[in-house]
C-alpha cells in the first residue's frame, strides 16, 4: 500500500527518526511516500540525511522528500505528523526566565502556568496556519497527528478552529504505567490500566492484575519502593491526597498545581537533582539546548554509527505509527488518546480536550466513555480546563485581556503573583516574544509603553530559581558521548532516569 505522510518540524531529531522508525517498521509501509518539512534549513537537511540513510541501509527504496516549502509538503498528505516549537529555544528561554523574575518557578513550562500559556500563544498563531495549509493541500481525509506542547491546547484549536481532525498523542501513559508496575513488582505487560483525565493530568483510575484491582495497592507500593520514594514525591502525595496515581513526573506535575513550587524555601522539599524530570528549575530547557548543541557539534559522527534498524522489536511507544497501522490495515490497537471529549468523560466539559483510552481500525478512531472521574481527580483537571479554554481563545482571537485571565487562573502563577505583578509579567512575556506573535501587535505597542514608564513593580531580577543547574558545554558533554546522544536523540527525554541523587 501506498500514501503520504509528512512531518511539519521535521529538524526535531528525537521526534523525526524515531517516528520516521516505527512507521517503517510495519512490513506493508515499505512503498509509503514521505516528506519532511521545516522552516531551518540547515536542520533540515542534518534530519533528512540521518533518516535517509536509515532508509538506504535498511533496503528500502523510499526518497524523502526534504523542502521548506510546507504547502508543497502538504501535497495529497493522508496523514501529518507536527512536531513544531515555535519560536525555538530562544522563545522558551524568555517562558522560563521571565517568570522567575516574578518568583513563577518552573521546571517544564511547555503544558500550563506562564510557559505553557505563552508557548501556546506562538504554537496556536503559527498552527491554525498550518492547519489552513493542510485543508488547501493535503488529501482531503487527513488526519493530523499533534505531538506539539501544549498538547491539549494545540488539539483545541485544531479541532475548533482549524478545521482539521486532529489527535493529540503523548507518552506520559505508557511511562507511569511502567512505573506502576514497577512498584508492584510486576512486568509492564501483566497490568492493565485505565487511565484517564486531561494530558499530564491523567489519572490511573483502574490498575488490574490477573483481574484483581491493584488500585488501592499502589500508594503503598510506591512509599516503600527505594526510588520512587525519593524522585515521585509530588506524585505519591497527590496520590496519598487524592486517591489516584497522575501520569506527569514530579517535575511536569509540581508546576500544574499550587502546592509545591509556590514558596523556594520547600522547592527542594519536593524534588530530587537526579535527573532534570524530577523538578529542576528550568530542567527541560537545559537538556534541550544541550541536545540541540550536541547534535549540531556531533553530526558527522552521527552519520558513522550503526543506523537503526527498522525491527518490530525496535519499535517505540509512540501511537502515532500503531494509529495509522490500525487505519491502514485493520490491525486493532489500544492507547490513550488526546481528543475532544463529547460526553467520554462525563463530569469533564465538552469541548475540552481530554486524554482517555481509544482503539483504532479500519473505522477509525473510537473512544469508549469513561463515565465520571473520581471527584478530586476531576476538580484538579477542571481548574486547568479553565486555564486552557480562555489561553487557546486568547491565542486565537489576540486577546491579550483573556491571556491575562488565564496567567491569573493559572494554579501556580495565581499561588504566586498578585494581579498587578501578573500583568507586568505578561507584559514582559508580550514584548520579549513579539517575533513570535503577531496576532498581539496592538497589545505589544502597548504593553512597550507601559513598560517605558518607569513605573515597574520591583522583580528579582537574576534570580535564577530554587534548583537550577548550568547548562553543559560541547566538552562536558564529549565526557559520555553515549548519553549525549541519548538526550540529542529521543522524544522523551527522560526516558532513562538515573537513581535518586543521595
Amino acid at each position: 500500500m501506498s500514501f503520504k505522510v509528512t512531518f511539519i518540524g521535521a529538524g526535531s531529531i528525537g521526534f523525526t527518526r524515531g517516528l520516521l522508525r516505527d512507521l517503517l517498521s510495519v512490513p506493508e509501509f515499505h512503498n509509503i511516500q514521505v516528506a519532511f518539512t521545516d522552516i531551518n534549513q540547515h536542520n533540515l537537511d542534518m534530519v533528512t540525511q540521518l533518516c535517509q540513510r536509515d532508509i538506504n541501509e535498511n533496503g528500502l527504496n523510499i526518497e524523502i522528500q526534504p523542502t521548506v516549502n510546507r504547502r508543497e509538503a502538504l501535497r495529497d498528505a493522508r496523514y501529518v505528523f507536527c512536531t513544531v516549537r515555535i519560536g525555538g529555544l530562544e522563545a522558551f528561554k524568555h517562558d522560563v526566565d521571565i517568570p522567575l523574575k516574578y518568583g513563577v518557578d518552573q521546571c517544564v513550562g511547555d503544558t500550563l502556568c506562564a510557559g505553557g500559556i505563552m508557548y501556546g500563544q506562538r504554537g496556536i498563531a503559527e498552527l491554525l496556519n498550518i492547519c489552513k495549509d493542510i485543508r488547501e493541500m493535503a488529501d482531503p481525509n487527513v488526519l493530523l497527528l499533534n505531538y506539539a506542547n501544549p498538547m491539549a491546547m494545540m488539539t483545541w484549536a485544531c479541532n475548533k478552529y482549524g478545521g482539521v481532525r486532529t489527535v493529540g498523542l503523548c507518552h506520559g501513559v505508557q511511562g507511569g504505567h511502567w512505573q506502576i508496575a514497577n512498584a508492584l513488582g510486576l512486568e509492564k505487560k501483566e497490568v492493565d490500566i485505565v487511565c484517564a483525565g486531561i494530558n499530564h493530568q491523567t489519572w490511573y483510575v483502574q490498575v488490574k492484575h490477573k483481574g484483581e484491582d491493584m488500585t488501592g495497592q499502589i500508594l503503598e507500593a510506591f512509599e516503600r519502593h527505594p526510588d520512587f520514594s525519593r524522585t515521585e514525591k509530588v506524585r505519591i502525595d497527590m496520590l496519598r491526597r487524592f486517591g489516584y496515581y497522575s501520569t506527569e513526573s514530579n517535575g511536569h506535575l509540581s508546576e500544574y498545581v499550587p502546592w509545591y513550587r509556590k514558596r523556594p524555601d520547600e522547592i527542594k522539599d519536593w524534588i530530587d537533582m537526579g535527573s532534570w524530570i524530577n523538578g529542576e528549575t528550568g530542567g527541560y530547557l537545559r537538556v534541550s539546548t544541550e541536545g540541540r548543541s550536541w547534535f549540531e557539534t556531533d553530526f558527522p559522527n552521527w552519520l558513522k554509527d550503526k543506523p537503526m534498524e527498522y525491527k518490530a522489536e525496535n519499535r517505540s511507544e509512540e501511537h502515532g505509527s500503531y494509529i495509522i497501522e490500525g487505519l491502514e490495515t485493520g490491525r486493532v490497537y489500544r492507547g490513550h488518546f488526546n481528543v475532544v471529549n463529547n460526553g467520554c468523560i462525563t463530569n469533564l466539559p465538552d469541548d475540552a480536550i481530554i486524554e482517555a483510552p481509544g482503539y483504532v481500525d479500519r473505522n477509525g478512531i473510537n473512544m469508549p466513555q469513561v463515565g465520571d472521574l473520581p471527584l478530586g481527580c476531576a476538580a484538579v483537571c477542571n481548574v486547568s480546563i479553565s486555564v486552557q479554554r480562555l489561553a487557546v481563545e486568547a491565542a486565537v482571537h489576540g486577546d491579550d485581556t483573556l491571556l491575562r485571565q488565564s496567567m491569573m487562573m493559572d494554579p501556580l502563577v495565581g499561588a504566586v503573583c498578585n494581579p498587578k505583578e501578573i500583568w507586568q509579567m505578561v507584559d514582559e512575556l508580550l514584548v520579549a516574544q513579539a517575533p513570535w506573535l503577531p496576532q498581539y501587535g496592538m497589545a505589544i505597542e502597548a504593553a512597550k509603553k507601559r513598560l517605558e514608564s518607569g513605573e515597574l513593580l520591583p522583580t528579582r531580577e537574576g534570580y535564577v530559581g530554587a534548583a537550577r543547574l548550568s547548562i553543559k558545554s560541547v566538552e562536558d558533554m564529549k565526557q559520555d558521548r553515549e548519553a549525549a546522544n541519548r538526550n540529542a536523540g529521543e522524544a522523551d527525554k527522560a526516558k532513562e532516569r538515573p537513581a535518586a541523587a543521595q
